[in-house]
């Protein structure tokens, strides 16, 4: 199965945010090349919150051109069999964190955005992968920084979709 056909299938199930996931769906039957950087009306992405539920805590990266505490995530790649993996690929890069484990249940959200030109849209598709007891996390070179935050914490350092991210991560543990 491709890459493609596997982000139909997760957003066909996916069960919440019903205009906005008609929307990916839309943009993927318009856009067969829609899960790449390349589609300049917008693409699909994959991302992931780090989360450390023992401690109350996530990792959030401060993205090096955004300059904006973010959760882990980027474009899906030729070589990920699916989005999940896309997203659990993402989150071990950029955490430099091994052992994440993805939460079970599919995409926790949904969250397009805006990009700068030549593109036009990020279709993020957020999922929460699960931090080991113990974690050792590095920065890799996409992060200025990588930090834990308490679940209190966000709120004051990152964005509205960040904290919307965290708490429909909290409802579905």
């Amino acid at each position: 199965m491709s890459l493609y056909d596997d982000a139909v299938l997760v957003l066909k199930g996916y069960e919440d945010q019903a205009e906005l996931r008609q929307a990916y769906l839309d943009h993927l039957a318009a856009h067969p090349d829609g899960m790449w950087k390349a589609c300049h009306a917008g693409h699909v992405t994959a991302s992931a919150l780090v989360i450390d539920p023992e401690r109350g805590r996530v990792l959030l990266t401060l993205h090096r051109k955004l300059r904006m505490w973010l959760q882990m995530g980027g474009h899906c790649e030729p070589g990920d069999p699916a989005l999940e993996a896309a997203a659990l690929r993402e989150a071990t890069e950029e955490s430099g964190v091994s052992g994440l484990t993805l939460l079970p249940g599919g995409p926790v959200r949904l969250d397009r955005h805006p990009i700068p030109a030549p593109c036009h849209w990020h279709y993020d598709v957020q999922y929460a992968v699960l931090a080991p007891p113990g974690a050792e996390h590095a920065i890799s070179d996409e992060s200025l920084d990588l930090r834990w935050f308490g679940y209190d914490e966000v709120g004051d350092v990152a964005d509205a979709s960040v904290v919307r991210l965290l708490e429909a991560t909290r409802a579905r543990l």
